[in-house]
């Protein structure tokens, strides 16, 4: 019980928030176009309210500051925060380390709910996107979640299975849509393939309020899942609705998961990669796991966006492809790890 009890220290706070700084001003100053480091901290010390300081930058300089690199930094910080967090979320609903948005069908879900908008909706669908994705990822959960409770009474590996199996079914649904709408293929692929190279202040501001309410009950949540976590019945002596949790956190989750794959495409193992080494490094309550899962998150995909920027230049990788290249071998990791303690 001593790690449910646990409380966030504030050196690890202090930790996350330092790394989720650093990263981002890493990703606010590698590019193409240098930027003096301390221009650019001038430039944005000049953005605080009354403050105003001299950075020096010209005026291409600040609009490569502030309507490029700006855009993409935070949406790479929100995107990676939102994974991390729905991913402990997540993983605290179903009490299953390996339960993440990309293999539950969530991230699947979302994908096809936003692909039938970009393909349906002519010109820019607004806030359309998140919607569906939302939508879709609700629907692609639930399909996971009652697949592995009906197959096999909801353990790890079967769940993993039901969710590559939701995940098959979606993408192949996904695939129906784009041969459907041929003309919007170059739209739709950008999309998939993963990214926030298109970021811009609009974008960052369809999904603010989004992931702003997502952020907030998922953060208010932590207590109770770590009295879920030791069991329903003892969580109904304590006066908590178990299934109302559930459903809250789950409704959560999905949204900060929809609120990613709507602008960002599909990007995987960030939900699982983020919350675990959270817990190694500092402590598995959720009290803990979901706030530095949120600024591990944010940081982690910032530097992701780094490396997919500048490891092919002038060329960029997509960036679930640099995300899977380290989640990948976590997982099979983490799911060694999980059956070593079923058979133990």
């Amino acid at each position: 019980m001593r790690t449910r009890q646990a409380r966030l220290r504030p050196v690890h706070l202090a930790a996350g928030l330092s790394l989720f700084a650093v990263t981002l001003l890493a990703g606010v100053l590698v590019g193409s176009a240098g930027l003096p480091v301390g221009g650019v901290l001038k430039a944005l010390l000049d953005r605080v309210p009354f403050v105003h300081v001299d950075s020096g930058l010209g005026v291409i300089d600040e609009n490569v500051l502030f309507e490029l690199r700006m855009p993409r930094a935070l949406m790479a910080a929100m995107v990676g925060g939102m994974l991390a967090l729905a991913g402990a979320g997540y993983q605290g609903v179903f009490r299953n380390p390996l339960a993440d948005p990309y293999l539950l069908g969530a991230a699947g879900g979302a994908g096809v709910g936003a692909t039938v908008v970009i393909a349906l909706v002519p010109g820019d669908p607004g806030f359309g996107v998140p919607l569906a994705a939302f939508v879709g990822a609700i629907f692609g959960v639930f399909l996971s979640y009652a697949l592995g409770r009906t197959a096999g009474r909801g353990n790890a590996a079967t769940l993993v299975l039901a969710g590559v199996a939701v995940s098959s079914f979606l993408a192949a649904v996904q695939t129906f849509v784009q041969q459907m709408k041929t003309e919007e293929l170059q739209r739709i692929f950008a999309w998939i393939l993963g990214g926030v190279g298109s970021a811009d202040w609009h974008q960052l501001g369809l999904v603010a309020p989004y992931s702003l309410v997502s952020t907030v009950v998922l953060l208010a949540h932590g207590r109770l899942l770590d009295v879920l976590s030791v069991g329903d019945e003892e969580a109904a002596s304590l006066g908590l609705s178990a299934p109302r949790v559930r459903l809250v956190v789950l409704a959560a989750a999905s949204l900060a998961t929809a609120c990613a794959v709507a602008v960002s495409g599909l990007i995987g193992f960030v939900g699982i990669v983020v919350p675990h080494a959270v817990r190694r490094l500092a402590g598995g309550s959720y009290r803990i796991v979901l706030p530095l899962s949120l600024l591990g998150g944010a940081a982690f995909l910032e530097v992701a966006d780094l490396v997919a920027r500048t490891v092919i230049k002038p060329g960029e990788l997509p960036l679930g492809v640099v995300t899977a290249f380290v989640g990948g071998p976590f997982f099979v990791a983490v799911l060694r790890a999980s059956r070593r303690q079923v058979d133990t």
